[in-house]
C-alpha cells in the first residue's frame, strides 16, 4: 500500500514533528518520509482532506463484538470496520461471546476472523470456564494462542480464594488478571446508581460501595499474590482514591473508566430510555469530576468505549428487563472532546497499549504506518447515521459531539469513510 498524505497537522507528543502541519509519503505500508511539502512523481494515492490531524493509532481495551453466537448484535468483521472508521487500530476482543472464549480454539478461532484487516485484534480470554465464576479456565494455554488478558467480562469473582489463586498462576507466564470491580451480595438487584433519582424514579439502587467492596478486596489479594491485576471499568471517586493509594505502593496494578461514565450521569435516566443502562450505572457529577481528575493525575491509566453492542429486543423493554450495555466506538472521540482538548483525548485514546502487549506505533520515518486520521474541530449532534454498528443501542443519541474520525491507515492498509 502506497499513499501521499498531504498537509496534516501531527498530533503526537513523542514525534519529532509533533504540532507540525507536514505531508507523508507512505510506501508499503511504512512511513518511507515526512517533510513540510512532498511531490508524488510515482502518482501515489493523495490523502487530502478538510483539516486533517493524524495521531498514532487508537487503542481500546474492551470491546464486545458478539460472533460467535450473537452475530445479530455484531460480527467480528463489521466491529473491526467500525472500529476502523472511528479511529482505532486496535482493540481488545472480550470473551463474552456463545460459547464464551475459553480456550486455545477459541482464541484462534477470533483471531483467524480478524486476520488481513485494517484494526489489529487481541483476545481476552476467559477467567473462569464458561465465565461461570467457579473453575480457573485454560489461562496458560490461551496465553500461547494469543490472549492478552484474562476477564469474566461483567461478572464479578465473588470467591476470593479463585481470584487469589488466578493471580498467583498468572503471574508465573506474566498473565493479567481482569476483575470486574462489583460485590453482587451489595449490588444485590439494583440497576442503577443509589442515589436521589434512583428513588426518585423508582429503580432499585446499585451502591457505589458494591464497587468499592471489591476492589479493596482485590487489591489485598493483588498486594498478598504480587501478582498483575487491571480493573476495568471504575466508575466511583472513592474508587479513584483506593487504586491512587494502590499505586502508592507500587502494587501493579492498572484501570480503565468508560467514556459514558465520564460524560454522562445518572441524570440521564430521567426517561427511563435504557439506551442508558450501562454496568456499572451512571453515577453522579462528583464521581465524574473524580474520574477526571484520576486520568489528568495518572492514577486512571486508560479509557475505553466499553463498546457492547445489544439487539433492540433486549433494549425496547422494561427499564428492569433491559439487557446492560452501550455502543461506543463511533462516538468516543466526539464524547472525549467534550471534556478534554485535542492534545489530552488523543493522549488517552493512545494510552494503554502496553499493559496489554499492544506495539506502540510512533509517527516518525521508517516506521510501521498506523495512523488515525481525524478533524478536531467539528461539532455535530450525533445520530444514527453516525453508527456502523449493526447495533444501535448508543448512550450518545442526539448529543452534542466535537470532533469526527476520518479513519485509519494500518496494517498495510487504508480505511476510511
Amino acid at each position: 500500500m502506497n499513499a501521499l498524505i498531504k498537509s496534516a497537522t501531527i498530533v503526537d507528543s513523542k514525534s519529532d514533528f509533533h504540532n507540525e502541519t507536514v505531508d507523508i509519503l507512505i510506501e508499503k505500508g511504512r512511513i518511507a518520509k515526512i517533510s513540510k511539502r512532498i511531490s508524488n512523481p510515482n502518482n501515489y494515492r493523495e490523502i487530502k482532506l478538510d483539516n486533517l490531524h493524524v495521531s498514532q493509532g487508537w487503542f481500546d481495551s474492551s470491546v464486545s463484538f458478539g460472533e460467535p453466537g450473537y452475530e445479530e448484535r455484531e460480527t467480528i468483521e463489521n466491529g473491526l470496520n467500525t472500529a476502523a472508521q472511528s479511529g482505532f487500530t486496535s482493540v481488545a476482543l472480550n470473551a463474552n461471546s456463545n460459547p464464551v472464549i475459553d480456550s486455545y480454539a477459541d482464541i484462534t478461532f477470533v483471531k483467524s476472523k480478524a486476520q488481513s484487516k485494517a484494526t489489529s485484534l487481541y483476545p481476552i480470554g476467559a477467567l473462569t470456564k464458561s465465565s461461570n465464576g467457579k473453575d480457573l479456565a485454560e489461562l496458560f494455554d490461551m496465553k500461547n494462542a494469543g490472549a492478552v488478558a484474562f476477564y469474566d467480562y461483567q461478572k464479578p469473582i465473588s470467591n476470593p480464594n479463585l481470584m487469589k489463586i488466578a493471580l498467583q498462576y498468572a503471574s508465573n507466564f506474566g498473565g493479567l488478571v481482569c476483575s470486574f470491580p462489583q460485590e453482587s451480595k451489595i449490588s444485590g438487584k439494583g440497576v442503577v446508581n443509589e442515589n436521589i433519582n434512583s428513588t426518585r424514579l423508582g429503580l432499585k439502587g446499585n451502591p457505589a460501595l458494591a464497587e468499592e467492596l471489591q476492589i479493596a478486596r482485590d487489591l489485598f489479594l493483588l498486594e498478598y499474590t504480587e501478582g498483575k491485576l487491571h480493573i476495568p471499568t471504575i466508575s466511583t471517586a472513592k474508587s479513584v482514591e483506593l487504586i491512587r493509594a494502590a499505586k502508592q505502593k507500587k502494587l501493579d496494578v492498572s484501570c480503565s473508566v468508560a467514556i459514558h461514565n465520564l460524560v454522562l450521569t445518572d441524570d440521564s435516566l430521567e426517561g427511563f430510555d435504557t439506551r442508558y443502562k450501562v454496568l456499572p450505572p451512571l453515577r453522579t457529577q462528583s464521581d465524574c469530576d473524580a474520574l477526571i481528575e484520576g486520568l489528568k493525575d495518572g492514577t486512571i491509566d486508560m479509557v475505553t468505549t466499553d463498546h457492547n453492542p445489544i439487539d433492540i429486543e433486549d433494549k425496547k423493554v422494561e427499564f428492569d428487563f433491559a439487557k446492560y450495555g452501550t455502543i461506543g466506538l463511533e462516538s468516543a472521540f466526539g464524547a472525549l472532546q467534550t471534556v478534554f482538548t485535542t492534545k489530552k483525548t488523543i493522549g488517552l485514546l493512545t494510552q494503554g497499549k502496553e499493559r496489554f502487549g499492544v506495539k506502540e506505533s510512533i509517527i516518525k520515518e521508517g516506521e510501521a504506518a498506523d495512523l488515525c486520521l481525524f478533524n478536531p474541530n467539528v461539532n455535530y449532534q450525533f445520530d444514527k447515521s453516525d453508527i456502523t454498528s449493526r447495533s444501535k443501542n448508543s448512550a450518545f443519541l442526539g448529543m452534542e459531539l466535537n470532533g469526527k474520525t476520518y479513519g485509519i491507515i494500518a496494517n498495510n492498509k487504508i480505511v476510511l469513510k
